[in-house]
């Protein structure tokens, strides 16, 4: 098995050599084969070079794994970094000093030393083969684009403070496994009530390129910028990043605690995605197994659509290993998102259509950078199955600064709004309490607690529909402390800003929000949650719950035609 990277190099210098003697296909073209053995050195990645000389406007990649049992992930660097990434993109990559295929960044052509950058996505029947032609043209083939601009933040497209719907998790065609234009992608997210997506797509940010030309096209949804950090071993999403993070762990230089500083370093938030979606090959990366410091993670997905009908199961999963989180002291934030990439069209029984969870954010005015810091200030609640669900604002008697109230004794405050004939309960150190009947709409319900004597103690708020957990609020953090009046705990509450019944953002007369909670991992309305015992020091999921049997079999059934080329995420991750 460690003779492969020989039998690779061997490859290589045979596909170089056959390029350099073939006559070229036609006078705008030279063709370089390429064949060899995927390397068994224990890396996610390896690199195929080729060299590109003085003249070159274009270069086509056409790649194939061979075999039904080998997925294997492509990508492409110049000789300064890289030109994209095409993940599981079937169709051939072009990159041009105008215009570029999907996943891909046009501009100039140096000559030097470029390279086919290789993902080892599953390898059944090692060792698994590739075959590459490199197509080197003097002469484009693809049309100018335009309409590809350097991406600047868009203006706001509200000045006003309160509530807005979004979907944090949410991919363009830009992603290998993905279909929609950003226009389609736009027109059915607020058709759905959103304010606001993050468009997440793999490990690429080429859709900012054509944000200047789409977003005057959609001037009530606002596009977010964000990337799906993915690797073999778990997604998070920066949301909020513009500037491309090398995914290919274990390659010289490349941590995943450096791509956490890199993603902090450019005022992006790294939130873990879909953490316990455990579903090996069905599913390849799509569970969190990393080891990473809890205080580098500053938000978890607890909710992602498109898992019915097993979404309680995993979404109480994802809670629980929040909640082992939070126990240890860090204030990581909830989200959720459908994880879509249909855009509507055509759904299986396990995509996910925009919205599917919202994630409601209070921010300051509705451009990215606001809803970044809202999600930031820990200024979150989830709907877990739409923004149909009942809304919470939780509020507190003292000041609130971003999630942390400072005094002895404090009222908390939940107005709930759409919840009539419902339930709610207070979630305190991740322990559910009784639950209370929704009687009105709205229906105020009020707790007085006292702060803990050394530390902090956490609150959310969870509503309850028919017997299931719908909502979910992020936590708002309790230490002792002078209170109001006093000389700390200099935040102000958020009261005064509300949202009608659409969740839909405007400044209505119901209760502020200083911060958000998150729901208790108890199985039903009445369990008890897990509390702070158990809790590890490091951030990799234990105790996953969602991959039994019967939800395999399921998948698998709804999945076969399509897993071989589908397989980045089997439902889209």
């Amino acid at each position: 098995m460690h003779g492969h990277p020989t039998a690779l190099g061997i490859g290589i210098g045979l596909g170089l050599g056959l390029g350099l003697l073939a006559s070229p296909a036609r006078a705008a073209e030279t063709i370089i084969p390429i064949e060899g053995e995927v390397p068994d050195d224990g890396l996610d990645h390896f690199r195929v070079p080729f060299e590109v000389p003085e003249g070159i406007v274009e270069i086509e990649v056409r790649h194939d794994d061979l075999s039904a049992t080998t997925i294997l992930d492509w990508g492409l660097e110049d000789p300064s970094g890289t030109r994209g990434w095409g993940g599981g993109n079937s169709e051939p990559a072009v990159v041009g000093e105008q215009a570029a295929s999907r996943s891909y960044v046009p501009g100039p052509i140096p000559a030097g030393t470029w390279s086919v950058v290789v993902g080892k996505a599953q390898i059944l029947a090692p060792p698994g083969q590739y075959a590459l032609e490199i197509v080197l043209r003097d002469e484009p083939t693809l049309a100018p684009q335009p309409e590809r601009q350097p991406y600047q933040p868009s203006p706001p497209l509200s000045d006003e403070p309160g509530w807005y719907a979004g979907d944090v998790h949410v991919h363009s065609r830009q992603s290998g496994d993905a279909r929609p234009p950003l226009d389609e992608l736009g027109t059915f997210a607020r058709d759905q009530g959103m304010d606001f997506v993050v468009v997440s797509d793999h490990n690429v940010h080429t859709a900012l390129d054509f944000l200047a030309d789409v977003q005057p096209r959609h001037p009530q949804l606002l596009f977010v910028p964000g990337v799906e950090f993915t690797t073999y071993a778990g997604h998070a999403n920066g949301i909020g990043a513009t500037a491309f993070v090398d995914h290919k762990l274990g390659q010289p230089g490349v941590t995943l605690e450096g791509a956490v500083a890199a993603y902090h370093d450019q005022g992006a938030l790294f939130v873990v995605n879909h953490p316990t979606l455990d579903l090996g090959p069905l599913c390849i990366g799509c569970a969190w197994a990393h080891e990473l410091d809890p205080a580098q993670i500053d938000g978890i997905e607890i909710a992602t659509g498109g898992l019915e009908p097993f979404a309680a199961q995993y979404t109480a999963s994802a809670i629980a290993w929040w909640d082992e989180l939070c126990a240890q002291g860090h204030h990581v934030v909830p989200v959720g998102g459908s994880d879509d990439h249909r855009a509507g069209v055509e759904l299986g029984p396990f995509d996910s259509p925009v919205g599917s969870a919202t994630t409601m954010v209070l921010a300051e005015r509705l451009d990215a950078a606001a809803i970044v810091e809202g999600i930031r200030r820990g200024r979150t609640v989830v709907k877990l199955q739409g923004p149909g669900d009942p809304m919470i604002h939780f509020d507190a008697s003292a000041p609130i600064d971003g999630d942390t109230i400072q005094a002895d004794e404090v009222t908390l405050t939940a107005e709930i709004t759409g919840g009539a004939g419902q339930q709610a309960r207070l979630v305190v150190d991740g322990t559910p309490g009784a639950l209370q009947s929704l009687t009105e709409d709205p229906a105020l319900l009020e707790w007085p607690v006292v702060a803990p004597a050394a530390g902090q103690a956490r609150y959310r708020v969870e509503v309850w529909v028919d017997g299931d957990r719908r909502v979910v609020t992020s936590h708002l953090w309790l230490e002792g402390g002078p209170g109001p009046g006093g000389d700390t705990g200099a935040g102000t509450g958020t009261g005064g800003e509300g949202l009608d019944d659409s969740g839909t953002a405007g400044a209505g007369t119901g209760a502020g929000v200083g911060s958000s909670s998150s729901a208790g991992s108890g199985e039903g309305p009445a369990a008890g949650g897990e509390g702070e015992g158990g809790c590890g020091c490091t951030s990799a999921p234990r105790g996953r719950e969602w991959a039994g049997a019967g939800a395999l079999l399921l998948l698998l059934a709804a999945r076969r035609s399509g897993a071989r080329r589908r397989r980045m995420s089997t439902r889209g991750c």
